[in-house]
């Protein structure tokens, strides 16, 4: 970590970690908005090779393949959606914008030994995670204080990615929603602090849904930061069925396009 990333010595009660991007500065613009200190701390986002050797072990190369395909196929498709995007951004009162006026440290994961030296220095009352790669267990163990997540998915039958997608897909159109849960050594599973549901627009798709959910999440991740900050975490476990979720290949995302008017 370079001598200009280095956190900044003045103790900040609240510490996000993300890989950036719209979504995540939606929610750190608006607990900036109700907070006085919060500090983000920036990782490197994962490598697409990275990435698909993990999914390749786990689901075969064909799926991961797929699933790239699709992920590379929306971010293409972000720049169709910049006017519903503004419009969530209106409708929730959000600011996707890179805030200049906070301080930020930068990192090569949040697992890194610089990680844990900037929480060591800045030692937050908690830590907030969006968008990140998963924390490990030992990185988990020594953080000073409750490790929350927002998650853009309905736990625990919405674990992983595209929970908004899939609950479309599946026609659980009532779990259309994002959890913000504590973190633990699972994916998504640790217990829950508070959901937050919504509707999709007619315009919506694979690109628009991470960032609808994170809006309507947003007054939802700010009590849970507040809840942390004060005392009154009261988490619950996650109830119902249990099920971890991938991005769809690109054939059935096609599918489910044509055959269920589900983008």
């Amino acid at each position: 970590m370079s001598t200009d990333a280095l956190p900044s010595p003045v103790k900040s009660p609240i510490l996000v970690m993300t890989a950036g991007g719209p979504n995540p500065w939606m929610v750190i613009n608006a607990l900036a908005q109700r907070f006085d200190a919060v500090q983000v701390l920036i990782e490197e986002p994962e490598g697409k090779g990275e990435i698909f050797r993990r999914r390749a072990k786990r689901l075969g190369r064909l799926q991961a393949a797929g699933q790239l395909a699709t992920m590379a196929a929306a971010k293409l498709l972000r720049r169709a959606a910049g006017r519903r995007m503004e419009a969530i951004c209106q409708q929730h009162g959000a600011d996707p914008r890179f805030n200049t006026t906070l301080p930020v440290t930068s990192v090569r994961s949040i697992n890194a030994p610089e990680t844990l030296e900037a929480v060591t220095a800045l030692q937050p009352a908690v830590i907030l995670l969006v968008s990140t790669r998963l924390m490990t267990r030992s990185m988990l163990a020594a953080m000073p204080c409750p490790v929350l997540n927002l998650h853009a998915g309905i736990n625990p039958i919405y674990r992983g990615q595209m929970g908004g997608y899939w609950s479309l897909v599946l026609g659980d159109r009532e779990n259309f929603g994002a959890t913000i849960h504590l973190v633990d050594a699972g994916t998504d599973t640790g217990e829950t602090l508070y959901e937050a549901r919504t509707e999709p627009a007619a315009g919506d798709f694979l690109s628009t849904y991470p960032m609808l959910l994170t809006a309507a999440a947003l007054p939802s991740v700010c009590q849970a930061i507040e809840d942390a900050l004060t005392g009154n975490l009261r988490p619950k476990p996650a109830s119902g069925p249990s099920a971890l979720r991938f991005p769809p290949t690109l054939w059935a995302w096609v599918w489910n396009g044509v055959s269920k008017g589900i983008w």
